[in-house]
């Protein structure tokens, strides 16, 4: 029976990995604990996150809370140097670029013990971004590397280390998707199917620079031409453009949704404007108009083959994209390979032989 641990650093990780947790339980020949870094009253993991995903809480809390990316990485090496010393397991696995799962990373790597990247092979090549590094270090650790499309196999294949493994598995976050999709739920909207535009907003970039994000706050709104413009945010983001599109009729703004209702809200939209890649990556299996406020995704197919088009932080571009958005203009999109719903099947069977 191999023993496998798997390591979540944040909140988006555990859409992850709960496709993953299925395919293990249904395996013969694998058992599982799911780590958090965080702590067990984290308020990011609402009690409604894991009834919706269908999957157990974690096993273990290393209880690592902090803002300092350099304290993170401390404090979760020690607390999971601490956990693999209680229980030895046959191979970790991390996700995706987190300093948490970078520090988890070099533990497992300093104990001997397998390491598996989920989502390996994503590049920015922008070194002055942490998560650059994080990806680097992380990758050229891994024993078994899982990527999620051609662009990333390719990166991940030239850049392996002696002894890796670089497998094509697909996008895991589909199959969360393909798990779920009829049972999303409409949240408590006035909307119609088809009538409205989805808007997310994340990136610190971008909510620092007030004059240049109003500036696309407005071209969305008129581009919109009375559309609506529906705003699920949270924390500063919520401040923000609550703050800079106040006594607009066009957004609606509304707290934070649950996944399966913010499921639904995107599936069903006329379109998306995000800086969110698993955002942009979701609309893509749903064959949804998607516009990524950045200039660089981590999947290209979702821009090469999917549904997404990059504007950055060009208000004049975001304009044009989204008159061509509502006035049903969109290019033609496909799947890309293997994003079918059965990477977790495809990691599980790797692993276990």
């Amino acid at each position: 029976m191999k023993k496998i641990c798997i390591v979540v650093g944040a909140r988006p990780n555990f859409v992850k990995v709960a496709p993953l947790i299925r395919a293990i339980e249904k395996s013969a020949k694998a058992e599982y604990q799911l780590v958090y870094a965080g702590s067990d009253d984290d308020p990011t993991l609402e009690s409604s996150l894991f009834d919706d995903l269908q999957m157990p809480h974690p096993n273990v809390f290393l209880g690592v809370d902090s803002v300092s990316l350099n304290e993170i990485t401390s404090r979760v090496m020690a607390e999971f140097d601490a956990y693999l010393e209680r229980e030895p397991v046959d191979v970790v696995i991390v996700v995706d670029d987190l300093a948490s799962t970078m520090a988890a990373a070099i533990v497992t790597k300093k104990r001997g013990t397998k390491l598996a990247h989920l989502v390996a092979g994503t590049r920015s090549f922008d070194m002055n971004m942490p998560k650059e590094v994080n990806r680097l270090v992380i990758d050229a650790l891994s024993d078994y590397l899982f990527t999620a499309g051609v662009k990333s196999n390719s990166v991940a294949t030239r850049e392996q280390a002696e002894g890796s493994n670089t497998y094509m598995v697909g996008n895991i976050l589909m199959d969360t998707l393909r798990f779920n999709y009829q049972r999303f739920r409409k949240p408590q909207l006035d909307v119609a199917e088809g009538k409205y535009i989805v808007f997310t907003l994340n990136r610190k970039a971008l909510l620092a620079d007030e004059e240049n994000l109003r500036r696309m706050l407005d071209a969305m709104a008129e581009a919109a031409a009375g559309m609506p413009i529906v705003a699920p945010l949270r924390g500063k983001a919520s401040e923000v453009v609550g703050r800079l599109v106040q006594g607009s009729s066009a957004f609606v703004l509304h707290p934070s949704l649950p996944y399966l209702e913010f499921g639904w809200l995107t599936s069903h939209a006329c379109g998306i404007i995000t800086d969110s890649g698993n955002v942009a990556e979701e609309a893509t299996f749903n064959s949804v108009p998607c516009i990524t406020l950045n200039s660089y995704t981590e999947h290209q197919e979702t821009v090469s083959i999917g549904s997404n088009v990059l504007v950055g932080e060009d208000a004049e571009r975001l304009r044009e994209e989204v008159k061509c958005m509502v006035g049903g203009q969109w290019k033609k999109c496909s799947l890309p390979d293997r994003w079918d719903g059965r990477t977790a099947e495809r990691i599980v069977s790797i692993l276990v032989k």
